[in-house]
């Protein structure tokens, strides 16, 4: 057993009721202070970070070098309106950031954050399709499940009923494709097939839409907060961009989770050399430091917007600079501390330490990821993938009875399309060190021990 199962935490005080409406129905405890992979609380309880937060704490918490250049940078000034004035944090970060695109892709946006990316990404694509003379085109296809934001238009691209229902009224939910949950399927084909046979599902929905309706199709590299961390078959890829270039569609990559050193190279899509027309970025561009996030746009979208008379778009904390200043530095301290080669060393032993735990816990199914985006499914029988009963309430007791132990997860449950599955991620800031990664999987282990005594799920002894 881990030694924070056996420790009680110390009562924290009572506390008045919060005025704040996003509190969590639990009421967790006070936060006071976080370093590297750990945070403490007021009470004097430590947690692992074993989620980066909602992966973003890529780099980890205090660092001294971003918060110093942060500092730096508020001496001279914490805004500057882009329509203004140039600053030089932005110029600098986007000329660094463009360097790590791919292809063309080498105009950069600044947004907050993800959502924002997600929005500015879909607006641009549909400015471009009416500077090109294509007006007729602005559907953008999406995969089914997937998450690609919370406001109403990354709502309209998201394929998760859990939190697109309420809104549906509000949104204008775009034409979606199953996610290529290959690993799930139970057939003859091989894991190319598949891979090909979920890419031209892509090429059905472009038909049955109306190629001249169609802008763009969306998607995660490697899965996020809808799919915990799904691979698609190395074939996918590359049929995806034949079908794009066929019909003339913009290629989205959301790299919001698996960007930013995430799965042990900058891009999620660089694990397959690919080439998208427009990437959106966030969560660890920022690691936490500021609110950040970008899009990057290849030269043959922006040129013709731009020559329509510019981008209908913007926001007023785009390219602020103390948050360029932070993105800066964040950069810096990832090649410093060498996170891609980091998280593809750690992640190899996480996903092997998952995979073990799986075998001890049958219950555990689909453990999949690249670098330190791992995730996996639970589920009442593995062989089929039949999900576990929905009043048993798996993901959140999971994340509860870790959170108690001390251990923080990534955990949802997805429904919709006549599905309801439980998963969860575990994606720790990239500098997490090897025995770090033993302390992580003997709590996880022990709060599944106690999720199936709780549940009555079975264990191999």
């Amino acid at each position: 057993m881990s030694q924070q199962a056996t420790a009680a935490p110390p009562a924290e005080p009572e506390r008045p009721a919060s005025h704040l409406f996003y509190v969590t129905r639990l009421r967790r405890p006070l936060v006071d202070r976080a370093d590297g992979i750990y945070f403490w609380t007021r009470d004097g309880r430590r947690f692992i970070d074993g989620s980066s937060g909602p992966m973003v704490s890529n780099i980890g918490h205090g660092n001294r070098n971003v918060i110093e250049a942060m500092r730096r940078q508020m001496d001279k000034t914490t805004f500057a309106y882009r329509l203004h004035f140039e600053n030089e944090p932005a110029e600098e970060l986007a000329r660094r950031l463009a360097g790590k695109m791919p292809g063309d892709v080498d105009g950069i946006f600044f947004v907050s954050g993800g959502s924002e990316a997600v929005e500015s990404a879909i607006k641009l694509a549909r400015q471009w399709a009416v500077a090109i003379g294509q007006p007729k085109r602005w559907k953008v296809i999406c995969r089914f499940p997937s998450y690609h934001g919370g406001t109403i238009g990354a709502l309209g691209v998201t394929g998760d009923l859990a939190l697109t229902e309420t809104f549906a009224p509000q949104t204008t939910a775009m034409p979606a494709v199953p996610a290529p949950t290959a690993y799930r399927d139970r057939d003859n084909l091989t894991m190319e097939q598949r891979g090909i046979r979920y890419a031209d599902m892509l090429e059905e929905k472009i038909l049955a839409e109306g190629p001249d309706s169609v802008v763009a199709f969306i998607m995660e590299p490697i899965g996020g907060a809808a799919t915990a961390a799904l691979v698609p078959p190395d074939s996918y890829f590359v049929r995806v961009r034949e079908i794009c270039d066929k019909y003339g569609i913009l290629l989205i990559h959301d790299e919001v989770m698996s960007g930013a050193a995430r799965t042990g190279k900058y891009l999620g899509g660089d694990h397959w050399n690919c080439r998208p027309d427009i990437i959106t970025m966030s969560k660890g561009i920022g690691s936490g430091y500021a609110p950040l996030g970008a899009m990057a746009a290849s030269r043959r979208v922006i040129r013709p917007v731009l020559d329509m008379g510019g981008f209908q778009h913007g926001y007023t904390y785009a390219g602020n600079p103390l948050a360029c200043a932070a993105g800066l530095a964040v950069l810096d301290e990832m090649e410093r501390l060498g996170c891609e080669a980091n998280a593809a060393a750690m992640g190899e032993l996480l996903i092997r330490e998952l995979a073990g735990l799986a075998k001890r816990f049958p219950f555990l199914a689909g453990v999949r990821g690249k670098g330190l985006l791992i995730g996996a499914d639970m589920v009442a029988d593995p062989g089929t993938f039949q999900p576990l009963p929905k009043d048993k309430n798996a993901n959140q007791r999971l994340l509860d009875l870790a959170y108690e132990r001390g251990l923080i997860i990534y955990s949802r449950r997805i429904r919709g399309d006549g599905m309801e599955l439980d998963n969860f991620i575990l994606a720790p800031p990239l500098i997490i060190t090897r025995e770090q990664i033993g302390e992580m999987v003997g709590i996880l282990g022990d709060s599944l021990e106690a999720l199936a005594a709780e549940l009555d799920l079975p264990v191999d002894r």
